[in-house]
Parts: C-alpha cells; sequence; structure tokens
C-alpha cells in the first residue's frame, strides 16, 4: 500500500499548512476573491494574492508527493484527500464552537444571505435582505451587523454595501438559536457615487462587531 513513507508524510504536512494558510475561522477568506482554487483566493480586486498562489501550489505538491507515496489507490486518495480538506475546517469550527466559543465566535452563517434592491426614485432604493445566522453557544450574544460587498462590480459599483447607509444594525440572538434577520430600508444614495440602479445579490457576506473583536463571515 505504501511506497514511499517519506513522500507520504510530507503530503500530510504540506496539506496541513495548506489547511491553516488560509483556515475559514474567525474569518471568512474569500471575500472579494475574484478567481479561486480550493480554498485559497487567487485574484481579489486588488489583484493576484501571493499568499493564495503559494497555497495553491502548495496543495498541488502535496497531491504529487501522495501519488508518490502510495502503490495504488492514487484516485481514491486523492478524492478523500479532496472531500476531507474541503470538509474538515467546517468540523473542527462547528467543534470549537459547540464548547469552547464565547461571543461573536460563536456566530455562524446556516444559509447564504440575499438581498434586493428595488427604485424607490432617482437616489433612493429600497434595500431588502434576509439572513439566517446561528448561535452555537450558551449564552446570549448581541452584536453589530455590516454588510460587506463579495466584490465590487465590473465598472466598481457598491451593491450589499449600500445597506450600511442605513445602519448600524444591532442583533441579538438567543443562546443554541438560529435566527431568521430581515432588513428592508430606504436607502438615500445622494451622497455615494457608485451604485447599482436596482438588482440583487446572494452569497451575501458580512462582518459582525463586538468591541473591538470583528468577524467577517
Amino acid at each position: 500500500m505504501i511506497r514511499n513513507k517519506g513522500a507520504l508524510v510530507t503530503s500530510i504536512i504540506l496539506l496541513g499548512i495548506c489547511m491553516c494558510l488560509f483556515f475559514p475561522f474567525p474569518n471568512y477568506q474569500m471575500v472579494n476573491a475574484r478567481v479561486s482554487f480550493m480554498s485559497f483566493p487567487i485574484l481579489t480586486d486588488e489583484g493576484y494574492v501571493l499568499l493564495g498562489l503559494l497555497g495553491s501550489a502548495l496543495f498541488i505538491l502535496a497531491l504529487i508527493f501522495l501519488v508518490k507515496g502510495l502503490k495504488k489507490f492514487h484516485l481514491l486518495s486523492m478524492g478523500v484527500v479532496l472531500i476531507t480538506f474541503a470538509l474538515l475546517p467546517i468540523l473542527l469550527m462547528t467543534i470549537y464552537q459547540e464548547t469552547f466559543a464565547r461571543g461573536i465566535m460563536a456566530i455562524s452563517y446556516t444559509e447564504n444571505g440575499e438581498c434586493q434592491f428595488d427604485v424607490v426614485s432617482k437616489d433612493v432604493l429600497q434595500g431588502e435582505c434576509h439572513l439566517e445566522l446561528q448561535n452555537r453557544s450558551n449564552e446570549a450574544v448581541s452584536f453589530e451587523l455590516e454588510f460587506l460587498d463579495d466584490h465590487l462590480t465590473d465598472n466598481g459599483q457598491r451593491i450589499a454595501s449600500l445597506m450600511n447607509v442605513a445602519g448600524p444594525y444591532y442583533v441579538k440572538i438567543e443562546p443554541n438559536r438560529i435566527k431568521f434577520i430581515h432588513i428592508k430600508e430606504l436607502l438615500d444614495l445622494s451622497d455615494v457615487p457608485k451604485h447599482i440602479q436596482g438588482g440583487g445579490s446572494s452569497f451575501i457576506h458580512i462582518k459582525i462587531i463586538d468591541g473591538e473583536t470583528a468577524r467577517i463571515l
């Protein structure tokens, strides 16, 4: 089964490094990613991400060492690695949040949020957003919520972050509860130089803030 123990150990070490480079906790690392590979952002609005390119190269190198380290079952082993690499961070995050996490560290995104913007007048939009968050701790958690743009449109227009014009928004979630959050506001965008003229956005990212502590989900 094992052809080269050294190559196999090297593969495991490289995979561990890759997982640590962009571990999705406490912050989601893929915000603003236009191009990505596995969990590595390759290209954002600011340009190429060198650390993401390095992580991608190390991940591919880890798979090469994995194949060199095993005599057979190469495709099966790579499939197991890909699934584990995708699911293990989520499992570790859940275990931590349900045992040791406190405050906003115990908050998780349970459903991808979405926002819809409808035109009311020239510089006024009605923004409506739906989110679902879970408090995995045994204590109530209160925090301020801000909306983030995944990335700007091709002409630099803001989308979800326009909701912050009517903010800040304050949220409280009871212990071990899932909370559906519905926010509907009239947005005066006369002072916002670049904004959409209606439309919507899904897979909304948010920032939650408690004092000096903040997280991006």
